[in-house]
């Protein structure tokens, strides 16, 4: 079952750039807001019956956690993710975010105590050598703020998810994403109403790089031409995404599970092709092959131990 999850997570990941392309007229950090309090509200039913079935009783100390995950996921991460897509490729955010497993697999190696396997090691460097390819560094012309805002929300995720991991068991990745994603929202909700203060709006606004930072709206601009994506950012991508990122977590491990993001670059071309006619390069094709490659060596390699304990 975990592979199903991870197979279901990297082909709803990979439509999350290109949905976030077909909304527009929305504030990003706007719809980062909306995103997360659309997935949340969607996850509490389900939140609300596991809690029920694993009484659980959140204390103060809970709160808090959420509280440090909400921040690191809704509010860092992928506030600098929607930010990236605002100003560059989909499917150039997509690769540059896929290397957060990368940092995953070096934080759940000395946060979890995780082994890293041979398979592992060399689908680690197969991957980012595709993802090199992909980038094609020597020929970009976008500048570092497009790269930087991309990576600084790779590294962020891959923070939250190895700190998701170490109470997931206790809650449930049901719990653990809805109050992740509510708590954050309240904090990005607060941030929000502080960008409205005319002292923000007198600082802020009359800075061209900075000004989607002031006044953000709550919920103006949304209309019948952007709903319908907004809805499937925040029910598909978000709350189900999320939901079986973590499922793949629980059934394998949180090295296994970042595997979605080594085949995300190889569908999020595609997908960015098919619906936004991005075009596929000599060098993604190259780079797509290697991480086609180096997803093998993980799943093929954990496949033989597996058969080995048997």
């Amino acid at each position: 079952m975990g592979y199903i999850f991870i197979g279901l997570t990297a082909v709803i990941f990979s439509t999350m750039e290109i949905t976030g392309k077909l909304i527009v007229g929305v504030n990003p950090l706007q719809l980062n807001f909306l995103r997360f309090l659309i997935g949340g509200l969607f996850l509490v039913p389900f939140a609300l019956r596991s809690m029920k079935y694993k009484k659980i009783k959140l204390k103060k100390e809970d709160f808090l956690y959420f509280v440090m995950t909400g921040f690191l996921c809704v509010v860092v991460s992928m506030s600098f993710f929607q930010l990236a897509v605002t100003y560059t490729k989909a499917s150039t955010v997509a690769i540059i975010f896929s290397t957060n497993p990368v940092f995953t697999i070096i934080l759940a190696y000395f946060v979890l105590k995780e082994k890293m396997n041979r398979g592992t090691v060399i689908s680690v460097v197969l991957s980012i050598v595709g993802m090199v390819f992909i980038l094609n560094p020597f020929g970009i012309n976008s500048d570092m703020k497009r790269i930087s805002f991309a990576f600084l929300s790779a590294v962020s995720f891959s923070i939250y998810a190895v700190i998701g991991k170490l109470r997931s068991e206790r809650y449930g990745c049901m719990v653990l994403n809805c109050m992740t994603f509510l708590t954050g929202d309240i904090i990005m909700f607060f941030l929000m109403l502080i960008s409205k203060m005319p002292v923000i709006i007198n600082f802020i606004g009359t800075n061209e790089n900075l000004r989607f930072m002031a006044d953000i709206p709550i919920f103006y601009g949304i209309s019948s031409v952007n709903i319908i994506p907004v809805m499937f950012l925040g029910i598909v991508v978000t709350g189900m995404g999320y939901m079986f990122y973590f499922l793949a977590m629980d059934k394998t491990s949180a090295s296994m599970a970042s595997m979605v993001f080594f085949i995300k670059p190889v569908l999020a071309p595609i997908f960015a092709l098919i619906v936004l006619e991005e075009t596929i390069l000599a060098n993604t094709t190259i780079g797509i092959c290697f991480i086609l490659i180096g997803s093998y060596f993980s799943v093929g390699w954990r496949g033989k131990s597996v058969l080995a304990k048997d």
